[in-house]
């Protein structure tokens, strides 16, 4: 059993959720201690719980210590199976990030997996679902992987209730890649949304963020959704990408007394922020890439625009379960390039 000390990095719930997550793929059972050590207040919360079960389930594993405010949890997995699963997360809580935690492991069931969750679809310190569909699956097709994401309905902090939809078809091997450098942007796009909301609003924030691309020379073309009906709670919120060798992302999230303007205009200097790093990835799925690395067949080079607490704490999770060891050329939160050879699912 590995024991994971959960105050290391960020020292939050991703950590936490990645333990598991390393757990249910490598086969090694682990004890995970000081979890969120580094919040207040520490120990699990709801969403963390959730996305526990979801893996415990998947995973065939036994567990001890889940409960709310619990600061050390025990995770022996078993089979990865295949089938139809549905997790509610019982707040507004991100859907997103069970995502994260689920895709590595899911790619390794006995057979494929449709999974319905329940939760925040775009909410704050959190991808919006948008970026996980638009840009990291994308990103995953690179090396093989390909999973069919549906957004049936969004949710929105503090009541949720947004469904997403997931297949995922496991895979005997995972490509390795080497992509340090961005490449010509062939496309701009985005979708800026508004529920429960006037559907202005979602137009200006569209706006503001295609008026801000335009002056730096390129023609992005934003989409526009609007809804009055059938969610639990009004939000707003935009996500762009730049399409190239890969694509990269950022985004913004609509809230109280914040100018629909604001909001488009975050999103698209983020992006352009991204896009002058010249880097291949930028700093969301640059963290989320490390465990593909790590099990991909070969030596892999990625270049990511920010090398971000959790890309770090990614990196010490996997040389820990997989005895490997990455090659960081770069300081943190700076650009950098990360390199490893996979061992192989």
């Amino acid at each position: 059993m590995i024991e994971i000390d959960g105050s290391y990095g960020e020292g939050g719930g991703s950590l936490f959720r990645y333990s598991l997550a390393l757990s249910a793929l490598s086969g090694i059972p682990v004890k995970i201690k000081n979890i969120r050590a580094k919040r207040d207040p520490p120990g699990l919360k709801p969403q963390h719980l959730a996305a526990a079960k979801v893996l415990a389930e998947i995973s065939s594993a036994k567990v001890s210590g889940l409960a709310i405010g619990s600061t050390t949890v025990e995770f022996i997995p078993g089979e990865v199976r295949g089938g139809r699963y549905k997790f509610d997360v019982g707040t507004a809580g991100s859907v997103s990030l069970i995502i994260q935690a689920v895709l590595p492991v899911a790619i390794r069931a006995n057979s494929p997996i449709e999974l319905e969750l329940i939760g925040g679809t775009d909410v704050r310190m959190a991808p919006p679902v948008d970026y996980m569909r638009n840009v990291f699956l994308k990103n995953l097709s690179l090396i093989g992987i390909n999973v069919e994401l549906q957004l049936i309905k969004r949710g929105h902090y503090p009541r949720g209730g947004g469904r997403v939809f997931l297949r995922i078809n496991p895979i005997s091997k995972i490509k390795n890649i080497e992509m340090v450098r961005l490449g010509e942007i062939r496309k701009v796009g985005g979708l800026a949304h508004a529920v429960r909301l006037r559907k202005d609003i979602a137009e200006r924030i569209a706006l503001s963020a295609t008026k801000i691309l335009k002056n730096e020379g390129f023609n992005p073309e934003i989409g526009v959704e609007w809804s009055e009906d059938g969610h639990l709670g009004p939000g707003a919120g935009i996500t762009v990408w730049a399409e190239s060798n890969s694509t990269i992302g950022a985004d913004s999230l609509g809230e109280r007394g914040k100018p629909s303007e604001i909001v488009g205009k975050e999103a698209a200097l983020k992006l352009i922020d991204e896009i002058r790093t010249g880097m291949a990835f930028d700093r969301h799925t640059g963290d989320m890439l490390i465990p593909y690395l790590a099990i991909s067949s070969g030596r892999s080079a990625i270049g990511v625009s920010n090398l971000t607490l959790h890309a770090i704490s990614n990196i010490w999770l996997c040389e820990k379960f997989f005895n490997i060891k990455f090659d960081i050329k770069g300081e943190k939160d700076k650009p950098c390039v990360i390199e490893v050879v996979g061992k192989g699912i």
